[in-house]
């Protein structure tokens, strides 16, 4: 999503193979990625030669718990750090009353930044998207 939002040209869909390649991830676990992106309405996919991959709204308009949640689910947000079930105020597991917070803020965090945001960072300050040339780091 976010070399999309940083890389995606204007004129049409990216094809699926170039993203691949330029953020180093298989391309099979890469459909899958895009299958729950697709899903979630953050992605379009248009198959056939000159189809690809587009952001289905503006990336000013997708956070980066947008795209978690469309790829992991809620869990990071409301489960158990230990994975209790039954975890909560009236039955805490030990850590509860530090993860809480932590989770709160997380999802404060990843509800800031924004695709957009972090497009515009990555071409201003050249953040990579891959391990590709990390070898020269």
């Amino acid at each position: 999503m976010l070399y999309l939002a940083a890389h995606a040209p204007p004129e049409g869909p990216m094809p699926l193979r170039e993203v691949s390649r330029a953020i180093d991830i298989p391309h099979a676990f890469l459909a899958k990625i895009i299958r729950d992106l697709v899903r979630a309405g953050l992605l379009e996919a248009q198959p056939g030669s000159g189809g690809g991959l587009s952001l289905a709204r503006p990336p000013g308009r997708t956070t980066v718990k947008d795209v978690v949640l469309a790829i992991d689910g809620p869990e990071l947000f409301e489960e158990c750090v230990l994975r209790l079930p039954g975890c909560g105020e009236a039955t805490p597991c030990p850590l509860h009353g530090v993860w809480v917070p932590i989770r709160e803020r997380i999802a404060q965090k990843l509800c800031a930044a924004t695709l957009d945001a972090l497009a515009e960072a990555t071409r201003a300050e050249g953040f990579r998207l891959s391990d590709l040339g990390a070898e020269e780091l």
